[in-house]
């Protein structure tokens, strides 16, 4: 689920999505914001993502202390 592996894609693994959540987080954004800025890359490229599947990933990208919160505004960590 969070690697890719023989029967899970790297667009669908959750290290995948979260580093296309990475690359489209350029600023600050708010989840709302973010979601459709993923979503607008996604549909040029591999296609429709589930809005669990990217709550997952960003979830993932938190854990792992990739990407801040505060006050609802998502920033990648070391931008502010």
């Amino acid at each position: 689920m969070i690697l890719p592996a023989k029967h899970l894609k790297q667009d669908r693994a959750l290290l995948g999505v979260g580093s296309e959540i990475l690359a489209a987080l350029t600023g600050e954004y708010t989840v709302s914001e973010l979601w459709e800025a993923v979503q607008q890359r996604r549909l040029q490229t591999v296609g429709p993502l589930s809005f669990d599947w990217f709550v997952l990933a960003l979830s993932f990208l938190y854990a792992i202390d990739a990407v801040s919160l505060e006050k609802g505004i998502i920033t990648k960590r070391g931008e502010r």
